[in-house]
């Protein structure tokens, strides 16, 4: 298994550098994120010594048991899934960056749960770019509004936005939510506002991360690539 993942990353790894090159920016501008839902702990750790940058767990008892158990091997985890309200304290302070903060109640939640725990949380704002009701994220009209509150938030860090576009086998039509978040980030980014910051762009996964940093991705999330197909009769 330990071999079979090797070689998948390095053929993640050649894929990431070839669309980072043409769309001239330099490899090391994007961050490669194991998705490693319903993982074990050992396979977890077996990946983490290789060429993976973090990982990202989608479910808090996940990302429990495999930080507590040292699965990352010392690599930034990340928690990449939807966050309910009565689970913000055990992801508090354990996840290096919450990507999925979704909504103004999601927001103020994890502020004054961070505010009593004292505790510093670095986070990205998740865009439902596709408009779809089975995703969760904000809309592209919401975001400037949810944007403004987050800076406000004293005990709350935005590093940038997150977003999973709709599944799409036309690389046009996919790379056409790819480019509109890459849009709402360089406008984000133009606020120049102090309290904000625009230094990631999570998009990308398995299917489409060459699209995703064709149009500038800083991080990819990618699972089934890397481990293969997961087995959902396990959990």
């Amino acid at each position: 298994m330990c071999r079979s993942m090797a070689e998948n990353v390095a053929d993640i790894r050649e894929k990431m550098a070839r669309a980072a090159l043409a769309a001239g920016r330099s490899p090391s501008e994007v961050l490669l994120c194991a998705a490693c839902k319903t993982r074990t702990v050992e396979t977890v750790r077996e990946s983490a010594a290789l060429p993976i940058d973090l990982f990202g767990e989608n479910h808090v008892q996940e990302l429990v048991e495999k930080t507590d158990a040292g699965a990352y091997l010392g690599k930034p985890g990340h928690f990449i899934g939807h966050l309910q309200t009565n689970k913000i304290k055990k992801v508090l302070g354990r996840a290096a960056l919450i990507q999925s903060v979704d909504s103004e109640h999601l927001l103020l939640a994890l502020e004054a749960a961070a505010a009593k725990a004292d505790v510093h949380q670095d986070i990205l704002l998740e865009v439902n770019i596709g408009g779809e009701a089975s995703k969760s994220g904000i809309t592209p009209e919401g975001l400037f509004p949810l944007l403004e509150t987050a800076a406000l938030q004293p005990h709350l860090h935005v590093k940038g936005l997150m977003a999973i576009p709709p599944v799409n086998d036309n690389d046009t039509e996919n790379r056409r939510h790819l480019a509109a978040m890459r849009a709402l980030f360089e406008k984000a980014a133009a606020l120049r506002d102090d309290r904000i910051a625009m230094n990631i762009l999570s998009m990308g996964m398995s299917d489409d991360f060459e699209n995703a940093i064709l149009e500038g991705s800083t991080l990819v999330r990618i699972g089934t690539a890397i481990y293969g197909a997961r087995d959902y009769s396990k959990k």
